[in-house]
């Protein structure tokens, strides 16, 4: 069994319109989502072996959040450039060269990719994954190379304004 949690960074900020996308930092609200929607995904008994995150400013920012709540070590943790803006086709190999020793891994990243890895891996249309949105599918695989299209089972799909009871 695998388990892959596909997480949207949290709300970047656009408050400098001449910076660079790759650089622009979470605004207040994102500031609040991510380690609340961390703080949910302890509380909920999750746990994860590895979070692979996409190098841009505001997605590193929302995975660094769940590295702190679940007080995971650096070893645990890396970056993958190929996330930022990826295709959904990028991000399935991504996903297909996770190490077999992990059982449970979170990507951080960018829609509109991983909105489309959620119906791509388990055949379920969320629509468009919010910022912070996180979802959880799992596979009947013994390695992550046999995961693919259609052949993950969506769990359950999380979003920030669901746990502040405004949505």
């Amino acid at each position: 069994m695998r388990t892959l949690y596909i997480c949207r960074h949290a709300k970047s900020s656009w408050a400098d319109p001449g910076q660079d996308d790759h650089d622009r930092p979470l605004n207040e609200r994102g500031q609040r989502d991510a380690p609340l929607m961390a703080n949910h995904f302890k509380e909920r008994g999750e746990r994860i072996d590895l979070i692979v995150s996409s190098d841009a400013v505001r997605a590193l920012s929302t995975a660094k959040s769940f590295k702190q709540e679940l007080r995971m070590d650096g070893n645990r943790f890396r970056l993958e450039p190929k996330l930022y803006h990826a295709s959904v086709q990028t991000i399935a190999q991504v996903v297909a060269a996770f190490p077999d020793d992990c059982q449970r891994a979170m990507i951080v990243g960018h829609n509109p990719g991983l909105s489309e890895a959620v119906l791509y891996f388990s055949s379920e249309n969320i629509g468009e994954l919010p910022t912070c949105g996180l979802v959880r599918i799992d596979f009947v695989a013994d390695e992550w190379k046999a995961t693919g299209r259609d052949l993950g089972t969506l769990v359950w799909f999380e979003q920030p304004k669901r746990i502040l009871g405004q949505g």
